[in-house]
């Protein structure tokens, strides 16, 4: 897929012209797809091996162990089979998504339970995969570091002479999602427009996933192409930006449109597990959006981010 651009963040961190190569070729690929591919993030792929074994440990378990951690979406916890429908958050009534979830989040309490009880819940840890909690509790500390550096690396992209996300994520409100997909075996038949995840939009700054290929697996949307492959890159992760990027952007990036494909005629046994890490500001961050030239448009409010993204994550919850 030409419209995923890869880009080598190492370059970016170590400076110099070719820093500035980079950030171009970040800006050309965002307004494309609003995705890229990136290499050089320093996440080895052995941390992600070991994250993706434990959990398909905790997927293994029966319902009813499973169901100990049970939790919403939104939730810390067990996500079970059809708690979630995406396709809702663009208005379409879908069948539930193919998938069953496991979440963990930023637990940096502030104090206010009516802010603590939506976007810093405890963490739900299994007993019966201990190494679970040591593992995510690494690879999430990585992740956030990667994030930061991309909310850094986008501004320079836009031309900023300032990063404008310094002082709106010292306390973010991100989530980390573990999604197994089963096998046609284990979910039936699909229905009429069902998915592993239905057609949507992230909705805050940045996600990062690691993933594995299949066939039925990623696809993303463009104007010019459709519905197509997403290109994948054993040694890169798939970044993609969210709604609120978008908004921040004055809509110069579209925030990248995705969906995963149900089990597949031609590989009915596949059983894929992701590991999504979904970057959001601080619960209560003012994003003021940027205006033309830069932005597309000059007519966007500011908002602030729990506000927005806690009206999409209502609309996919069933």
């Amino acid at each position: 897929m030409k419209a995923v651009s890869t880009i080598d963040i190492s370059l970016w961190r170590a400076g110099g012209p070719g820093a500035q190569d980079v950030a171009a070729q970040v800006d050309e690929g965002l307004q494309r797809a609003g995705f890229l591919l990136v290499r050089g993030h320093g996440i080895t792929a052995e941390l992600a091996a070991d994250v993706r074994a434990a959990a398909r440990k905790f997927f293994a378990l029966p319902t009813e162990v499973k169901n100990k951690y049970a939790a919403v979406v939104g939730e810390r916890g067990w996500i079970g089979p059809g708690m979630e429908a995406n396709g809702y958050s663009e208005g379409t009534q879908t069948p539930p998504d193919l998938k069953e979830t496991f979440a963990v989040g930023a637990d940096t309490a502030t104090g206010d339970r009516a802010v603590d009880d939506v976007w810093f819940r405890a963490n739900v840890w299994p007993t019966e995969v201990t190494e679970l909690r040591e593992l995510l509790t690494v690879y999430t500390a990585q992740m956030r570091r990667l994030s930061d550096d991309l909310l850094e690396m986008f501004a320079a992209a836009l031309g900023l002479t300032a990063n404008p996300f310094d002082g709106l994520a010292d306390r973010p409100t991100w989530t980390c999602n573990i999604n197994h997909y089963p096998p046609l075996s284990s979910v039936g038949e699909p229905e009429p427009g069902q998915f592993r995840i239905g057609p949507h939009t992230d909705f805050g700054t940045v996600t990062v996933l690691d993933r594995e290929p299949g066939s039925g697996g990623l696809q993303v949307y463009t104007d010019e192409g459709g519905w197509e492959d997403a290109p994948y890159d054993p040694e890169a992760l798939t970044v993609n930006i969210g709604d609120l990027l978008e908004y921040w952007s004055g809509r110069r990036w579209p925030s990248g449109r995705h969906r995963v494909l149900p089990p597949q005629s031609d590989a009915p046994e596949e059983d894929l597990v992701s590991l999504i890490y979904f970057y959001e500001l601080n619960h209560d961050a003012v994003v003021i959006p940027l205006t033309e030239p830069v932005g597309k448009v000059s007519d966007l409010d500011p908002v602030v981010s729990a506000d927005f993204v806690k009206l999409r994550l209502d609309a996919i919850t069933l």
